[in-house]
């Protein structure tokens, strides 16, 4: 249960197990079918933690129980011009927050969030933004995000 879940992060030396449970979340949250060519996708996410773990622009974790991966969660911290909400420009946004579904309900998606969310306050990163399924918001809700007015998206297809 809840007291047997240590958050860890994760380095390069995870990389296969972070494409591991990068490509389960990404079969999840898009429904992507188990017979569907990932091959590129997985090659872009391989990429992407290679670089960005390294340069600091990505932390990722994971949440252990019993020695066994349960959940993931992963911060991208990036800069945007400072202004009066945000004076530093410092941001980070929280993705890739998944928890097995016979582990969810005990508490693990709080964890990592909370984790996480520690990570880019003692960077002194205060504006943290995410997007969220509708199983999510309750989560998220709880922990104090709130939905913000006036945001936008622009979709494009191929």
């Amino acid at each position: 249960m809840l007291n047997d879940i240590t958050i860890r992060q994760a380095s390069l030396d995870d990389l296969d197990l972070l494409i591991q449970w990068r490509m389960e979340v990404l079969h999840c949250v898009f429904s992507i079918p188990a017979d569907a060519d990932t091959a590129e996708l997985r090659k872009q996410n391989i990429d992407y933690y290679r670089k960005a773990l390294s340069n600091g622009s990505h932390i990722a974790c994971f949440a252990v129980e019993d020695e066994a991966v349960v959940g993931c969660g992963g911060l991208c911290l990036y800069d945007e011009m400072p202004s009066p909400d945000n004076p530093t420009g410092h941001c980070a946004y929280l993705m890739n927050i998944y928890v097995r579904p016979e582990h969810q309900g005990h508490g693990t998606g709080k964890r990592i969030v909370r984790w996480l969310v520690g990570v880019a306050l003692s960077r002194g990163i205060k504006k943290i933004y995410l997007e969220t399924s509708e199983a999510g918001r309750l989560l998220y809700s709880v922990l104090g995000f709130s939905d913000m007015k006036d945001m936008m998206h622009l979709s494009f297809s191929e």
